[in-house]
């Protein structure tokens, strides 16, 4: 997984970036109609039900964009959120906090949305030993605040990218030759570049399953697009020898019966592809 130091330059790009788009050469809509000198406040208004994320986010942008506007939070981070809520109050300079509302807004609205679809799958797993975690289906160049969002709500990541595990998928395995060789290939690859990373293989039937376990140094099998049964006979055949994980179309209608099979983690790339915006709004006070 990412250190924390590698995910804050995530989060510092990404800022840096989408001010830049957002920005250019000047917010002439304010620099048109508002003097330079002109305070005001603002609050952060809440017109959805739902988990609310990207908080302390907002905050880092307001900093970025002014190191003296001034915030009052009232909600953090993975509250629970409903219609007329108020999130925050910034203060201070008026070009400044309109410069930067529509990244607080675009970035909180959809990792709101992340965090409370989220908290809906954790909500079903409670009373099971099965952790729900994200995939690399994220939108680019914002991928570290959708799987910030994927913590908020109560869910683990995945890995971040596709330099921090090794996951062999069925594509990896045909173009390698089949499932032993491309393990053998990546252990070998990964002890002459000195590389400490864990490996996952994915297991699309019953007869994979043993070819992975008749290998060594696997850290988990992906148990991909099975049904129910074959799930359980996968996880009884695997016992601990590793960890296990579903994977393929698994909804919230179908995720409970997944756990019930005995896997470790189920991974949805519907936490982060398919969410619709929780509507919140930023308004002069």
């Amino acid at each position: 997984m990412i250190t924390q130091e590698q995910f804050k330059k995530e989060i510092d790009i990404i800022i840096k970036n989408a001010i830049r788009e957002d920005v250019g050469d000047g917010d002439h809509s304010s620099l048109a109609c508002i003097p330079g000198y002109a305070t005001g406040k603002a609050k952060l208004l809440v017109k959805d039900n739902g988990i609310v994320a990207g908080v302390n986010f907002a905050c880092q942008v307001f900093q970025y964009v002014d190191p003296n506007l001034v915030i009052e939070k009232f909600i953090n981070d993975g509250e629970q959120i409903v219609n007329g809520d108020i999130v925050l109050y910034v203060s201070g300079n008026s070009q400044s906090i309109l410069k930067a509302e529509r990244l607080v807004l675009n970035a909180m609205q959809r990792m709101s949305a992340i965090a409370t679809k989220t908290h809906e799958f954790a909500k079903l797993l409670r009373g099971t030993n099965t952790k729900i975690l994200d995939t690399r289906k994220t939108t680019p160049g914002i991928r570290a605040l959708e799987k910030w969002a994927v913590k908020i709500g109560g869910g683990e990541n995945h890995r971040f990218a596709l330099y921090d595990m090794v996951m062999l998928k069925d594509n990896h395995i045909d173009f390698a030759g089949g499932i032993t060789m491309a393990i053998d290939k990546t252990k070998a690859y990964l002890k002459e570049n000195n590389l400490d990373l864990k490996i996952i293989v994915e297991a699309r039937d019953l007869q994979e399953i043993e070819e992975i376990l008749s290998n060594t140094g696997v850290h988990r099998i992906l148990i991909d697009n099975f049904n129910y049964e074959d799930t359980r006979k996968a996880v009884q055949m695997i016992g601990d020898k590793c960890q296990t994980e579903s994977s393929g179309g698994i909804t919230l209608e179908t995720a409970k019966k997944y756990a019930d099979c005995g896997v470790d983690f189920i991974s949805s790339g519907a936490l982060t592809h398919s969410v619709y915006n929780l509507d919140l709004s930023l308004k002069a006070v």
